[in-house]
């Protein structure tokens, strides 16, 4: 297999299809007909487009499946260019080079119960968990909420699973006794129910706002953003960033990133979505206090204040001194 890092890999497109209106999956598999590197259910890759583009699209299919990788990707009409390229370049038997697969959005090994909200394309991840906890034999319910059923990706192949009793299909143009009731749904939380939700941010902000005024415990509270909005304040003010390693210290302007700043000053940070949700750039920080914008840490895990995103958050301190 071709390699360009020790974690990345080459495959090649087997099958492109069109699941619903604006969401076209894509088979991978290895270009010489071996297996893939494991991926566990929620795990996702970073596809690296031929423009320098990289983005990361969750994996649906069964995770006992060793011979493909498939994702789907929802051509955004505000795309930044990662999405339209897929729609539009990414041909069967074309190869793609990708990251081997990462998994921010596990199952939580203690679950007794398992409650899955998906919204529109973010049913990719929430799939690939339902196949999961299906062999297992896990107790589990699905919910999978869209505008109408032509943008429904998957519920032909959900609805001839052996698990699809458990799968709730949620139309918001459909009649009112079938749409997502979240209070209803959300409002008994119970020891050892893990709920995980994925799908657009206000789907997902209305979800986990829901679940946290019913009492839901945090540690039970499992998600995944694909996109978030970067925040950016009129009351953003300069600081600086001190690298522990060389003592080199780099001023951040108010319009600027970290991430941007460092690179104007010739340090290199990995990033990929640019946007805090996908981790890729997560640093550590050994003073100072970030002022966190992300959608990716866990509410405990910003607490904390030992790291942050560069590419979206900033400091509440004169100087941030990172690990790098």
């Amino acid at each position: 297999m071709t390699s360009t890092a020790a974690t990345d890999l080459h495959v090649r497109v087997k099958t492109r299809r069109n699941e619903a209106v604006d969401i076209c999956s894509f088979e991978l598999v290895h270009p010489d007909g071996g297996t893939l590197p494991a991926f566990t259910a929620g795990a996702h890759i970073d596809v690296h487009l031929p423009d320098g583009l990289t983005r990361q699209y969750s994996l649906c299919n069964d995770p006992a499946e060793t011979h493909r990788y498939r994702i789907a990707v929802l051509r955004e009409a505000a795309s930044r260019g990662g999405s339209r390229a897929m729609h539009e370049t990414v041909q069967e038997g074309q190869l793609l080079h990708i990251g081997a697969p990462k998994n921010h959005f596990p199952l939580a090994p203690d679950a007794h119960r398992s409650l899955l909200l998906a919204g529109g394309i973010g049913v990719t991840p929430i799939l690939a968990m339902v196949r999961r906890l299906a062999s297992c034999g896990a107790a589990f319910d699905m919910h999978y909420g869209v505008r109408s059923r032509e943008r429904a990706a998957f519920v032909d192949e959900i609805a001839q699973q052996p698990f699809a009793d458990r799968v709730t299909l949620h139309l918001d143009n459909g009649p009112e006794h079938q749409k997502l009731e979240l209070a209803r749904l959300l409002a008994a939380p119970t020891p050892g129910t893990h709920l995980y939700v994925c799908g657009p941010k206000g789907f997902m902000d209305a979800v986990l706002a829901q679940a946290r005024a019913a009492g839901w415990p945090e540690a039970q509270l499992h998600w995944e953003f694909f996109a978030a909005e970067v925040q950016k304040s009129a009351g953003d003010a300069s600081f600086s960033v001190k690298l522990a390693r060389s003592g080199r210290v780099i001023a951040v302007a108010p319009a600027q990133t970290v991430v941007e700043a460092l690179a104007a000053a010739g340090v290199t940070v990995e990033t990929s979505c640019e946007q805090g949700v996908c981790g890729t750039c997560l640093t550590r920080v050994l003073e100072g206090v970030p002022d966190h914008r992300d959608a990716y840490l866990m509410p405990a895990e910003q607490q904390a204040n030992d790291q942050f995103l560069p590419c979206c958050s900033r400091s509440h301190s004169p100087v941030l001194v990172l690990d790098l």
